[in-house]
């Protein structure tokens, strides 16, 4: 603690205890308890309490109120159990008998106080922060405290019910770690004494008549087992694993019990810890028992879970899949009577009949599949499932889902009719089906679908019906599997398929691009974008655009009035113009769609746009063109950027400045590249005044880049200053070695060496962007290339590098600065400036 807050501090405890005094914004309180924290964390001496005898006068104080505000005993609460986490500190206030009176039978816990939520809350967080040695244990034991949290776990506050099962798992590990020696031999009687309070507790609470006892129980169990106790303790695990699993068995097979969900929590996580590795035991032969009784709901998230662990045994996996493959399953059967096809499953795990009756429900249909495809999508994402899907039986399934939906499959089956109108419409299921199809597309076993698949998929784009979230959904799953069917004609020559399926997608895209509802004209023009991106190149994909009206409708929604519309126009005109302008030999040469015209547009709507988001797209394609190298020669190249930042450096909206410093950045980067000897090394002093280096310099300076970089670093907006600072850096980097950085003291007598010494004052200070002088102000030249070496080799960037990524109130939250506030806000200084918090 600093000298200056130690002065302070007495004053604050004396204003905390002080029932006259105005409450303290909640705000500060915890934030005088972090400091308290980061205090006691590393250091376990009573040196603390010793030198500042003002906080065991608080908590006596405090304890003293005849009815203190729950906020300040709350308080007094918490920063009693941060200093008693050291044993020295434990000691120190136990002397005091102030422990007791707070923790103990004779404290809050059993008066009136005790009703407020945030009183219980606070407790268990103290005694959470107390308990991390031998004492304090033994003093919770003593006196009744395992009690009051076993109770606090049905807490009618669910925050302070969370935090008691922590407590109770953080305690139990505590006690195992302070006994090691028996851990290698762990049985029944050797659990230490606390370990044993808490695992009677639990076994007699999963015996109880009690509901909401056995619930709590294996809400316990389920945090215990999840956390590093299931991991550390591999010999206490099996014991307490092999205490409880015949109830837990009992559980499953009662129909009574209510807890199934918590269940299947606590078998995944006991799952996860090394004891059950591996395939022998009777503990794979439960899970498998529950994947059976478990609904298919409560079952759906056990299964997904086991299918991702590495160890799990490959009949149980199997099973986990079926589980999560049968409501598919059901829907597949349910298309067609007599079947048309094969189901997925040639035998289920649970009775066929719960599934059927769950997807003949209205309420509970789209729930059950929802989670169904929740899971499946999941799976898919999955580098290495150790487990075959059956892809093409699900794709039939997906399929299905969503002509279900839309209403364009009537099935003969009275459960198929019965399904289908339970999700006529369902937008909930639309939208999960289409996230797994899209995910479906990197499979390589579904190409003899491909052409119903894309039935579905255009019959979703072409419907009135389809609800523009869904849409969206169907566009980004479209384009997954256009990539995919590129692939696939390029491999069998299945040309005229698709190019079928391309000009019917191109149809419906002009549809769509001129629908009356902006959120389709948006994400009609995301979907082009994306097939832009990836089929560029594909000679198929480039006739069918050129012959549709899709550029020409393009270029109309630059005009928008919906501003994400015109920032998605931009984006797609900025990829399109890599087929229609920059292509080798461009088959629109001469049109309207030719380079000049397509820059001029777009810098227009730099310059002109009244929103953000267009301006935005714009700098982000001219900076893409840039890396792609699409700006023609070095000299085109130099004035396309100037009049950008030009431009740019006058925007209101931060995110585009900034867009223009990530332009500049690619633009010397790539100068630099074709202009030195070695593009990646700094150069050598020895040829620093070589003819690249001084053409680099001329370039970089008739750019106007070193004007736009120094007026950036006093930008309003940090993010701004800190890239362009980034940027001048590594141009230093380049321009000089570092022990050839001029000596500011040298140089000032020059013109120009006064003009850089002024232009490091002007940056130290900060001064706005709008304060920052024009070029040549105060005698500094941004485009004379002799003065810009200068300013790169003597000011101090590091220095300011330092200063922007300096959090903005790392002066105004200091522990200082927070207990100046504390006594300016209940009145005792008279300087009553106060931080906002």
């Amino acid at each position: 603690m600093t000298r200056e807050c130690a002065v302070l501090l007495p004053g604050v405890c004396a204003a905390l205890a002080d029932p006259r005094q105005p409450g303290l914004d909640d705000t500060c309180l915890e934030k005088l308890l972090d400091w308290f924290r980061s205090l006691t964390l590393f250091d376990p001496t009573v040196e603390l309490l010793q030198d500042n005898p003002c906080l065991t006068e608080l908590i006596t104080s405090v304890l003293a109120l005849p009815d203190p505000s729950p906020s300040i005993l709350s308080f007094t609460l918490q920063l009693a159990g941060i200093l008693a986490s050291s044993e020295s500190r434990f000691q120190h206030l136990q002397q005091g008998k102030l422990l007791g009176r707070l923790f103990g039978q004779e404290g809050p816990r059993g008066g009136a106080a005790w009703e407020d939520a945030s009183v219980r809350s606070a407790w268990v967080k103290g005694v959470h922060s107390m308990v991390h040695h031998q004492p304090a244990l033994h003093f919770l034991c003593s006196t009744g405290g395992m009690d009051v949290i076993f109770a606090l776990q049905g807490d009618s506050s669910l925050f302070v019910a969370s935090a008691a099962s922590q407590l109770l798992v953080h305690m139990l590990t505590f006690s195992l770690e302070s006994d090691t020696s028996k851990a290698l031999s762990a049985k029944d009687s050797d659990w230490p004494a606390c370990a044993q309070m808490i695992v009677k507790h639990i076994e007699e609470s999963l015996q109880s008549s009690s509901a909401s006892h056995i619930e709590q129980s294996l809400k316990l169990l389920s945090s215990l087992f999840g956390s590093c106790f299931g991991n550390c303790y591999a010999a206490w695990t099996e014991v307490l694993w092999l205490n409880i699993a015949k109830q837990i068995e009992s559980f499953l097979l009662e129909e009574t019990v209510q807890a199934q969900p918590v269940l299947a929590n606590l078998l995944l996580n006991v799952a996860r810890s090394p004891v059950f590795c591996g395939t022998e035991g009777s503990f794979w032969a439960l899970v498998t028992s529950a994947l059976e009784h478990l609904t298919p709901v409560q079952a759906g998230p056990l299964a997904v879970g086991l299918l991702k662990l590495c160890k799990c045994p490959q009949d149980v996996r199997i099973q986990a899949l079926t589980v999560l493959l049968q409501p598919m399953d059901c829907i597949l059967r349910a298309a067609s009577q007599p079947l048309e096809y094969a189901g997925l499953l040639d035998e289920s795990v649970s009775d066929p009949v719960t599934v059927e009756s769950l997807l003949s429900s209205k309420t509970s249909c789209a729930g059950l599949l929802c989670q169904t495809l929740a899971h499946l999508e999941k799976l898919l994402s999955l580098k290495h499932l150790r487990v075959d899907l059956p892809c093409v039986s699900l794709l039939r399934s997906l399929m299905t889902i969503l002509q279900f939906c839309n209403g364009f499959l009537s099935p003969t089956s009275p459960l198929g009719s019965t399904i289908s109108r339970n999700l006529i419409n369902c937008f909930r299921v639309q939208k999960s089906a289409l996230d797994v199809l899209a995910a479906l597309s990197e499979k390589k076993d579904c190409d003899t679908l491909i052409g119903s698949l894309f039935d579905v998929l255009l019959a979703y784009l072409h419907s009135p019906n389809t609800s523009p979230t869904v849409l969206k959904k169907t566009f980004q799953a479209t384009s997954k599997w256009l990539v995919h069917l590129q692939e696939l004609s390029c491999s069998n020559s299945q040309w005229q398929q698709t190019e079928k399926i391309l000009e019917d997608v191109f149809l419906v895209l002009q549809k769509r691009l001129c629908s009356p509802c902006w959120e389709v004209r948006d994400s009609s023009l995301e979907f082009l974008t994306a097939m832009v991106k990836c089929l560029r190149d594909q000679k198929e994909f480039r006739q069918c655009l050129l012959s549709s009206e899709v550029l020409r409708l393009t270029e109309n929604l630059l005009e928008d009035p919906e501003s994400y519309v015109r920032a998605s126009a931009v984006t797609v005109v900025g990829h399109l113009a890599f087929i229609t302008c920059f292509a080798p030999e461009s088959p629109v040469i001469g049109s309207q769609y030719n380079k000049e015209n397509t820059v001029a547009k777009l810098q227009e709507i730099l310059s002109t746009d009244s929103e953000g988001f267009p301006r935005r797209a714009v700098i982000s394609i001219f900076t893409t063109w840039l890396r792609e190298g699409c700006t023609g020669q070095l000299e085109d190249t130099e004035q396309f950027v100037s009049r950008v930042i030009q431009t740019v450096e006058h925007d209101l909206d931060w995110e585009v400045r900034l867009g223009g410093l990530e332009l500049v950045e690619v633009f010397c980067s790539q100068t630099i590249c074709k202009l030195s000897q070695c593009p990646y090394a700094p150069v050598s002093s020895a040829v620093t005044s070589s003819t690249p280096q001084n053409e680099l310099l001329q370039v970089f300076c008739r750019a106007k880049l070193f004007g736009f970089l120094f007026r950036s670093l006093c930008d309003c907006d940090k993010p701004v200053g800190q890239r362009a600072c980034d940027v001048l850096i590594g141009l230093r980097g380049h321009f000089y070695p570092m022990s050839t950085l001029e000596n500011p003291q040298e140089i000032e007598d020059s013109p120009a060496g006064r003009g850089i010494a002024w232009l490091q004052r002007t940056l130290r200070q900060g001064s706005l962007a709008q304060n920052f002088p024009t070029d040549g102000g105060d005698g500094v030249d941004f485009q004379d290339p002799e003065s810009m070496m200068l300013a790169l080799g003597a000011i101090d960037l590091l220095e300011l590098h330092d200063e922007l990524n300096k959090s903005s109130d790392h002066v105004e939250e200091s522990p200082q600065s927070l207990l100046q506030d504390i006594l300016a806000t209940v009145g005792t200084i008279e300087d009553n400036e106060v931080d906002c918090y």
